[in-house]
């Protein structure tokens, strides 16, 4: 089994642990925490007690092969730099870096160190995404689509008290379309393509980053609209509309539940679906399946890199529109 060691002891962290177990293709090696005691209990229930506070000892453990990182987004990319440079596989909790040049290093370092790097955009590695992706060609001429995500957090208090969270926080890199708005993206580029042009409608918060905004994705025939954000909760399901066929889903970032309607008679189709109990199982797979084939020239591994590089243009895109600057940025 693949040797996993973990940055980040949180809620995500836990439930990737249990994902890449549950696939039998990991087992929890190692843990990186800034707290001692953090560490350890995270590591209890799965009987693991390698934990390190030292990053660089993390990394220099000779018996661990991959990495998951789920740290605040502006540390993904020097953790992420540091994992490659030790030769070791990396998987990063979306977004992946803050900026797209941080990705085209990235991507370029890992090829030549002979790692993979991953972006656990879950959304795009699952059953029900890709037979979604299937159900789309029936569809064409596409008219439009219309996605949306937007939940409340609980953090979104702290905003409102005056406070700057992590992830309302542009030194960390947050924001609604960083955090939540990604999965958006990631469903219109692996489902579409590259966009003609975007457009991007934010409402900023007094932190800097957007608390609620609305994409627009302008294709060669049709368009599509997405809505994002973590001040508030939206029930909107999502679709797909073509000439004759709208396909309807509960959400492109989780998909549960998926119907065809037929314009022409007036039916709607409940289309079957599967369902891992841990939304992070096919993700977990993926990835272990790639790293155990140990071929980077693989044309499935190549094109996730390209829909990845191609989802990080458009998102600094997106915010530069609004005016949206990271620490990231101002760096370079």
């Amino acid at each position: 089994m693949l040797k996993l060691g973990i940055i980040g002891t949180n809620w995500i962290t836990h439930q990737f642990v249990d994902a890449a177990i549950t696939t039998k293709e990991f087992e929890l090696h190692s843990i990186y925490s800034r707290s001692i005691d953090s560490g350890v209990t995270f590591g209890e229930p799965f009987e693991q007690t390698n934990v390190y506070t030292n990053l660089g000892e993390f990394f220099n453990d000779s018996e661990l092969e991959v990495v998951y990182i789920a740290s605040p987004n502006s540390l993904h990319y020097e953790q992420a730099k540091q994992a490659i440079l030790a030769g070791k596989h990396v998987i990063t909790e979306k977004p992946a870096v803050s900026r797209l040049s941080e990705l085209e290093e990235l991507h370029q370092l890992a090829d030549t160190q002979g790692v993979f790097y991953f972006e656990a955009a879950r959304n795009i590695h699952e059953a029900n995404f890709k037979q979604v992706a299937e159900m789309i060609p029936a569809l064409e001429p596409i008219v439009a689509a219309n996605f949306s995500f937007m939940k409340y957090s609980s953090r979104y208090d702290q905003v409102v008290a005056g406070e700057e969270p992590n992830i309302f926080s542009p030194k960390f890199s947050g924001g609604a379309l960083m955090d939540l708005g990604v999965y958006l993206v990631y469903s219109a580029v692996a489902w579409f393509g590259k966009p003609r042009e975007v457009h991007y409608f934010a409402r900023k918060l007094p932190t800097g980053v957007d608390g609620v905004g609305h994409m627009i994705f302008r294709y060669e025939d049709f368009d599509v609209n997405m809505m994002t954000g973590k001040a508030s909760t939206s029930f909107l399901p999502s679709e797909i509309i073509g000439h004759t066929q709208t396909i309807s889903m509960n959400a492109t970032n989780s998909i549960e539940k998926v119907s065809l309607y037929d314009h022409t008679t007036g039916e709607t189709t409940a289309i079957p679906i599967s369902k891992e109990e841990n939304p992070m199982v096919e993700e977990a797979k993926a990835f272990a399946t790639y790293i155990k084939k140990n071929d980077l020239q693989d044309a499935q591994y190549r094109q996730l890199l390209s829909i990845m590089h191609t989802v990080h243009d458009v998102m600094e895109q997106l915010r530069m529109q609004e005016g949206i600057t990271f620490a990231a940025d101002i760096k370079q």
